[in-house]
């Protein structure tokens, strides 16, 4: 199988299913993703072979017009979300996590968008629910809210559909998974934004098909009086746990060292009933000097009996990280705010793909680390894992590498050093090195071509 062959595997895995009205446009479809994937941080034109291959991919994100095929964002990430499903349903836990992010297009002349946290800034939102195992595989995206606000009236007020019902509705489509997986127990995860009574409520009235689980921003009242997160602290703390907080915003990797405190209680669920939730507070002690102590306040239907099942949900609520890394490839990797294409429903379009994109290139790292003894063969063709060995000057071995030794020897091409310090290595050095990989392959292919008549 060459090269490009393997590319064009997992594109038409997770998008062949694609009902846009012409098969034409499918096979375009997969085109486009898989040149998109090749050269994740290069403009269209860049991850396009010339100028014909670059004028028909905008002439797909041109089906966006209602005057030609009407396409939306959801027609084209749907066959991925049902492979998603799929690969959900092979696991007896899954983590759905949930944010928003800003998409800043600032200086760039495209219609529709709006402003974003400051009024003169112009961008949209993207709100997706972004599946990953509890050992942190990405799976997916199963849903996404993409908008553009509206802009105030002369009164000051925004009009428009209430920002905090993409949080309820984004639980109502993972409980929707739910209903289609009794083998698989789905876990609702966000951060301090969707601490929404609203979502608690929802989730009530639907007997919680889906397991939700928060970080709490709000200390609310007690049926009998007194504030919910000075009883959870005044009882006896359960124990201790350590973990290595990885290095971010520009902070070094510290050991993270939290007491853990939890309890069942039972809230007004401004209905005139009850919810009975757990809480539970990580709080943490011996913090260097400076540096701010870590503490979550967190929120569950879930009951946690006893200590491990209390440090099972500080696992899972840690899990939310990997959305933060989703979104940093897909802005830093795939460059998703420097598309030009004119209106934001071609950016929608776009958008569908990179988020596909942006997913497989965190899914190899991932599986680099959590799978490292897979074949290498498993997911790269025999021209791409020995082409990486000779882009490093060495000799292929006779038989193909293991997946950790793969993604490395990848990430150098990218500028990953290797040394024993380095640990492994992230999606930038990934994505860079697949870039060099990718062009070579197809170099090697061309000169075969040409000698071959």
């Amino acid at each position: 199988m060459s090269g490009a062959m393997c590319m064009d595997k997992w594109a038409a895995e997770e998008f062949g299913g694609a009902e846009l009205g012409d098969g034409r446009l499918t096979t375009r479809l997969i085109k486009i993703a898989s040149d998109f994937a090749d050269k994740p941080t290069a403009s269209i034109p860049g991850a396009c072979s010339g100028w014909a291959e670059t004028q028909a991919v905008y002439r797909f994100f041109d089906q966006a017009s209602e005057k030609k095929q009407d396409l939306g964002w959801e027609d084209i990430l749907t066959p991925h979300m049902d492979r998603t499903i799929d690969r959900m349903r092979q696991h007896p836990v899954v983590l759905c996590l949930q944010d928003t992010t800003e998409l800043d297009f600032n200086g760039q002349s495209i219609e529709g968008l709006g402003p974003l946290s400051y009024e003169a800034q112009r961008g949209l939102y993207l709100h997706p629910t972004y599946v990953v195992t509890p050992d942190r595989e990405p799976l997916g995206v199963i849903d996404a809210w993409l908008w553009a606000r509206e802009f105030k009236d002369a009164d000051g007020n925004r009009p428009g559909i209430l920002e905090s019902t993409r949080w309820i509705e984004g639980y109502e489509r993972v409980t929707e998974a739910a209903v289609t997986m009794p083998g698989t127990r789905l876990v609702y995860v966000a951060d301090r934004e969707a601490d929404i009574l609203g979502l608690m409520q929802r989730a009530q009235a639907l007997e919680t098909p889906a397991d939700w689980l928060v970080r709490s921003q709000h200390n609310r009242c007690l049926p009998a009086g007194g504030k919910l997160w000075a009883k959870v602290r005044a009882g006896e703390a359960l124990g201790e746990i350590e973990f290595l907080l990885p290095a971010r915003g520009g902070q070094a990797a510290r050991l993270v060292r939290q007491r853990l405190f939890a309890c069942r209680a039972e809230l007004p669920n401004g209905q005139g009933g009850l919810l009975t939730v757990t809480c539970v507070i990580a709080q943490e002690i011996g913090a260097p000097k400076g540096v701010k102590p870590i503490e979550w306040r967190l929120a569950t239907n879930r009951e946690a009996d006893g200590f491990e099942a209390v440090v099972t949900l500080i696992d899972w609520y840690r899990a939310r990280w990997e959305i933060e890394i989703f979104f940093h490839v897909l802005k830093n990797g795939c460059r998703v705010e420097a598309l030009q294409l004119g209106h934001i429903d071609k950016i929608e379009l776009a958008l569908a793909v990179y988020l596909v994109v942006a997913w497989r290139l965190a899914h190899l790292v991932r599986l680099g680390r959590t799978h490292p003894d897979l074949s290498a063969c498993e997911l790269f063709s025999e021209e791409e894992w020995k082409g990486a060995y000779i882009l490093a000057e060495k000799t292929p071995p006779a038989t193909p590498p293991n997946l950790r030794e793969m993604i490395r020897h990848i990430a150098m091409l990218g500028g990953f050093l290797g040394r024993k310090c380095d640990g492994e290595p992230g999606v930038k050095t990934l994505w860079l090195g697949f870039a060099r990989l990718r062009d070579f392959v197809r170099g090697v292919e061309h000169m075969r071509s040409i000698y071959a008549t």
